[in-house]
């Protein structure tokens, strides 16, 4: 055992659950309606993982100084992912396996995400409902989006427990420095949006090819 966990906190697209698809289908139909030309599934990789404000920014770079249109997009597309979420995407292969061993465990399982708070909440209930969290949070106001470190602080603080027991699993640099900042063990994962680059420059503790690893270092 590397040291005493007590928790675990995932975060959720690109980590417990393969979203890409959904998410540019619903981005794409946002860009198309205001007239702009869409990305391919590949370029979505590096402009989701902060929150759908900065995917916007990243994908129409005008948009930051135009807070009407950045605002139009964002309303587009709460209402066209309400449509896509749950087409093509699925938990990532050896998932259910970790998740199943981990409800076994003395640890407390949660989810951060910068997703919005009411598209994370669906999605876990539908792709992961056999499972239980103690918390499942996404981007909502009052609680800065990562890299913040405060939405693990409020998680610890819940748990009565230091973030020095946690462990943090992601697969994107926002995800290893969220970990850093709160002061818990980074763990990256390859399957997901980001390169295994970006996650050691990021701060990874150490980084994992498959859900069995995760399960392998906490034993």
């Amino acid at each position: 055992m590397i040291r005493r966990f007590k928790a675990i906190v995932f975060d959720l697209d690109g980590t417990l659950l393969d979203t890409l698809a959904d998410i540019s289908a619903a981005a794409n139909r946002v860009l198309e309606s205001l007239g702009r030309e869409p990305y391919s599934l590949d370029s979505f990789r590096t402009l989701v993982g902060d929150g759908v404000a900065v995917l916007f920014q990243r994908a129409m770079p005008e948009v930051i100084d135009d807070a009407s249109l950045l605002a139009t997009a964002m309303d587009r597309f709460e209402e066209f992912y309400a449509e896509e979420w749950h087409k093509r995407s699925k938990p990532y292969d050896g998932i259910e396996d970790l998740l199943f061993w981990l409800q076994n465990q003395p640890l407390t399982i949660s989810i951060l995400s910068n997703k919005p708070d009411q598209f994370t909440k669906l999605c876990v209930a539908h792709f992961l409902p056999a499972f239980s969290f103690s918390h499942v949070d996404g981007q909502r106001v009052g609680i800065p989006r990562k890299p913040d470190p405060a939405g693990v602080h409020m998680i610890a603080s819940d748990l009565n427990i230091s973030t020095g027991c946690i462990a943090y699993v992601g697969d994107t640099n926002t995800d290893m420095e969220t970990a850093v900042s709160a002061g818990c063990y980074a763990i990256g994962v390859s399957w997901g949006f980001r390169s295994v680059e970006e996650l050691k420059q990021s701060g990874a503790a150490v980084i994992v090819d498959h859900p069995s690893q995760i399960a392998d270092l906490l034993r």
